[in-house]
């Protein structure tokens, strides 16, 4: 496997949740959207409250929602010239992928797997907001990673 510089934090208490599954999961996708390797990603797992704050902060919605995913601009490669690439970062919420995963009847480590995915593709990217044939696109993208695992839910 290509070598990335990827981490996963978690900052609640999860202990069923298997953070290298979701890591292997994250660097499956890079390889397979063709990142460069050495890149970093960083993956920060948190509560309803952390990600209302970043949502509300970044994108002025002030609610709390399943993922996030915020694409390293590149301005900091100017500065530092030499350091190296950096995918972006990608928050998830524990709570609302429970809630999630309770509704739809399937368990906790698929849900976050298909928010990884479906983050870590909007860093590559791939969008889904134009709908249509970006956001088939993107859900058999998604589909490739997880294997169709139940992954029913749109945004």
């Amino acid at each position: 496997m290509p070598g990335y510089d990827i981490t996963v934090e978690l900052e609640l208490d999860a202990p069923g949740l298997d953070l290298d599954a979701l890591e292997q999961l994250a660097r499956l996708v890079m390889a397979g959207e063709d990142i460069a390797e050495g890149t970093g990603l960083a993956v920060v797992i948190v509560d309803d409250e952390e990600i209302r704050d970043l949502n509300a902060q970044f994108l002025g919605n002030d609610e709390p929602t399943d993922v996030l995913s915020f694409p390293d601009e590149g301005d900091d490669f100017i500065e530092g010239g030499d350091t190296e690439p950096f995918l972006g970062d990608i928050a998830i919420s524990l709570p609302t992928a429970q809630r999630q995963a309770d509704a739809v009847g399937h368990p906790l480590a698929a849900e976050m797997a298909h928010l990884l995915v479906h983050g870590i593709l909007h860093l590559c990217g791939h969008d889904h907001v134009n709908g249509g044939e970006e956001e088939a696109r993107m859900r058999i993208r998604e589909e490739h990673y997880l294997g169709g695992a139940g992954t029913v839910h749109h945004h």
